[in-house]
């Protein structure tokens, strides 16, 4: 059974973007990049919310086409663009780059993704994490915590309930970054 992952870099103090969406706080550097490229080569596909899916088209469909692109840039262009994607969205009319639209999260509808054979699935955004978080969705979290306090901004867990982790693994990379990898307790 394919596993739902939330992998999102987050501050040291617990948010995924500042408090006018900035992300420039981050701290990619080519080995990270690189990593997040095997990680999500391997996937079957990606679960966005809209934002973080307008985000993303609005740069990787073009990203290896720039002069001065990165390797590990161009090699997720690719990834990207190839990649089937659902964007969650009631607003959206229309998505290009291999993506479908869904209105809702449907918990029967993602068990059945889930039962599919593939690689597993990548979910991107902070309100689409929670509400698959709360219908009990989520199998694992893999933050990358940057070496930065923000101070404000939106957090990655919102208050409520209390979200039990069980811990899989670290790995600290030479930026400084450290993947905290923990598994949902149900």
């Amino acid at each position: 059974m394919r596993k739902i992952l939330v992998m999102m870099s987050v501050s040291v103090d617990g948010f995924m973007e500042g408090p006018n969406r900035e992300l420039d706080w981050h701290r990619i550097s080519p080995e990270l990049h690189a990593y997040f490229n095997e990680e999500l080569g391997a996937a079957s596909a990606f679960l966005d919310g809209r934002r973080t899916w307008e985000l993303m088209a609005g740069y990787w469909p073009t990203a290896d086409q720039g002069p001065t692109s990165a390797p590990e840039e161009v090699e997720f262009a690719g990834i990207w663009r190839e990649m089937p994607k659902i964007v969650y969205s009631r607003s959206l009319e229309q998505a290009d780059w291999n993506t479908s639209i869904a209105r809702e999260v449907d918990a029967d509808e993602v068990r059945a993704l889930q039962a599919q054979p593939g690689g597993d699935m990548f979910l991107g955004g902070a309100d689409l994490a929670a509400e698959f978080q709360r219908q009990g969705l989520v199998d694992e979290y893999r933050l990358y915590v940057h070496p930065v306090a923000i101070g404000a901004g939106k957090p990655l867990f919102p208050p409520g309930p209390t979200v039990d982790l069980t811990l899989l693994g670290t790995r600290t990379f030479t930026n400084g970054v450290t993947l905290l990898r923990y598994s949902t307790r149900r």
